[in-house]
């Protein structure tokens, strides 16, 4: 066992939980932090899977705090270190990083400063430890502790794989002196924590699994909606609100874009296909609440540690469970309610399988990509509990059968009967031979004419202009919805055709009712109904543009919603409001004090 991270005996907690009230405002560890702070202060190995929100990074950045010696943090991207430094010195933490985006000279300054003592913590990129250069460098400092920060990406088998994180072993063999080893992540499967363990040369780890469980997210799937115009009414309805709404690909994420804001609504796009400059200043549009809306790609995100985002929606299916519960866990990092929507086309399958079949990757990857898709499929797919689905799914068996907090459970439609449409749409499918897509069935039923049409005569056919005067986006739907609940099915190798199955017969026959959801109008959710709440975020923000940092590294909207609720009325007052750590105290209490003085004497306040 390697050396204690931190001296444990006489108080050993106890002096955790005053760096922890000091630094980051925090009267006592949530019990599944305390177990692996424990741990790891014992100087043991340890593997923590916490969900997105839980406060894994306190976890490895108290002990850090405690320890004589320096702690590296290894973690995936640029602006994800940089995020974590920036909010660590803004809560008085002594921390620096490195990376690619800084002169030589300045790396060795900062390994300086981190030499003496200034910095306890430094965060650099998986990348950085196979350079000859920097282990020089690092075998000159006293290392006791290695935090791996996104752990998943070691596993081929996980849904981020990347070959960089496999140098961490070596890196650490060739220390003079093992240090303890943590490794964080928020979504892994058993088979990729045992990847986790092997792959770190873990000695005896504690493993902690705190559950996956994220009681303010409410999911919901919409199975053949009209995306473009459920995405319109939603954010129109959440105005003011941060979201992130993630499409396939970077046509479709462009398109999205354009579609909102020539609606008015300030917001911003993301994928590989901008430029470095547009990247870095749409990214800092959203931190900064400048552009609260952001529509991107998977290649957005992992870098964000915003607090504030109320809703993440998924304008495609993503490729597998782990990746969607990552991209949707960032919805409510603040603890409060939110929203994570995935609306469900079956065109999103070929799109996936596509992109699969794009890939670099090997075929053993290739297979086992394709079969966590179909486990995707199955997500969307399921009448049942959709909270149970993905907790089951990453191996937590004791969950409810119901949690009363997803579109399944809640229920939250209408069911209006389609059985007549739907022996329509199957009966077409079935008169042309089963050989052709939606577009065409689509153009069928509308009797659409057209040389193809005539070329296979079926403009003779009985169903021919059944829904006429019906637009092709709604036939469409109709189709997308019947293969939704498995009414019909998508088969073909190169190019994707409507099949008939056992359903489909049963349908036709009369022995099955086809009943689909409708939704019931949203009702538009306010952030809080107080005029104190608008007054104290009003607040953050000029404190925000005055030290050029995103708002939410302020206070997050859960502070401000507790500082609502005790109305402190000094300085002293102000600690018992969760999140407020003596710097942030001492910087911004009285700012706070004097937006909660002028509100209260404000008229519509005086009769409270």
């Amino acid at each position: 066992m390697a050396e204690p991270v931190a001296k444990t005996a006489s108080g050993g907690l106890e002096r955790a939980r005053e760096v922890l009230s000091h630094f980051f405002g925090y009267r006592s560890f949530r019990p599944a932090q305390e177990r692996v702070v424990q741990d790891l202060m014992a100087g043991r190995d340890t593997v923590a899977i916490m969900p997105t929100g839980a406060g894994k990074s306190i976890c490895f950045q108290i002990p850090a705090l405690l320890s004589p010696q320096v702690t590296i943090v290894i973690s995936p991207l640029i602006s994800l270190m940089k995020d974590q430094v920036d909010s660590l010195t803004g809560q008085g933490v002594p921390a620096t990083f490195i990376n690619s985006t800084l002169e030589n000279s300045e790396v060795e300054a900062r390994f300086a400063a981190v030499a003496r003592g200034c910095c306890r913590i430094l965060y650099v990129a998986p990348e950085r430890l196979e350079n000859p250069w920097f282990q020089s460098l690092a075998s000159r400092l006293s290392i006791g502790f290695v935090a791996v920060d996104e752990a998943h990406c070691l596993s081929q088998w996980g849904h981020d794989f990347r070959p960089s994180y496999r140098e961490i072993a070596p890196f650490v063999r060739m220390l003079s002196r093992r240090p303890v080893i943590g490794a964080f992540t928020a979504t892994a499967t058993p088979e990729v924590r045992e990847d986790i363990i092997r792959l770190l040369e873990l000695s005896s780890p504690a493993v902690h699994i705190s559950g996956f469980d994220r009681p303010n997210l409410f999911f919901d799937v919409r199975r053949g909606e009209d995306k473009d115009h459920f995405v319109r009414e939603y954010t129109a309805a959440h105005s003011g609100e941060s979201g992130i709404i993630y499409a396939a690909t970077r046509k479709k994420v462009d398109a999205v874009y354009e579609a909102l804001r020539q609606t008015g609504i300030p917001v911003g796009h993301y994928h590989a296909g901008l430029s470095d400059e547009e990247r870095r200043k749409m990214q800092e549009d959203f931190l900064y609440d400048r552009r609260p809306v952001m529509v991107a790609t998977n290649a957005f995100g992992m870098g964000i540690d915003k607090s504030n985002v109320r809703y993440v929606i998924h304008y495609n299916m993503p490729k597998n469970l782990e990746a969607y519960y990552q991209e949707a866990g960032r919805a409510g990092r603040d603890g409060e309610p939110s929203e994570c929507i995935l609306l469900y086309a079956a065109g999103d399958i070929r799109t996936q399988e596509f992109l699969i079949s794009l890939s670099t990757e090997d075929e053993e990857r290739k297979a086992n990509n394709l079969a966590l898709l179909r486990k995707m499929i199955d997500y969307c797919r399921t009448p049942f509990c959709l909270r149970r689905f993905i907790l089951r799914y990453f191996g937590d068996s004791a969950v409810p059968e119901r949690c009363e907090n997803c579109s399944n459970c809640k229920n939250n439609t209408d069911l209006i009967d389609v059985t007549v449409d739907a022996q329509k749409v199957l009966s077409c499918v079935y008169r042309m031979g089963q050989q052709f897509g939606r577009m065409m069935v689509a153009h069928v039923l509308r009797g659409v004419e057209n040389d193809r049409i005539r070329a296979n005569r079926f403009h003779e056919l009985s169903t021919f202009g059944l829904f006429r005067g019906r637009k092709q986006k709604e036939v469409m739907l109709l189709i997308d919805r019947l293969l939704a609940l498995d009414c019909l099915e998508l088969s073909g190798d190169r190019y994707t055709v409507l099949r008939l199955n056992e359903m489909s017969a049963a349908i036709l026959k009369g022995q099955t009712t086809v009943l689909l959801p409708a939704p019931k109008k949203e009702k538009r959710r306010r952030p809080m109904d107080s005029g104190l709440f608008e007054s104290l975020r009003a607040c953050r923000t000029r404190l925000a543009v005055r030290d050029h940092i995103p708002p939410y590294m302020v206070f997050s909207d859960a502070t401000l919603r507790d500082m609502c609720i005790l109305r402190p009325q000094t300085l002293s007052d102000m600690r018992r409001v969760k999140g407020i750590g003596e710097y942030k105290l001492n910087r911004y209490g009285q700012d706070f004090l004097d937006a909660l003085r002028d509100a209260f004497d404000a008229p519509d306040m005086a009769g409270e």
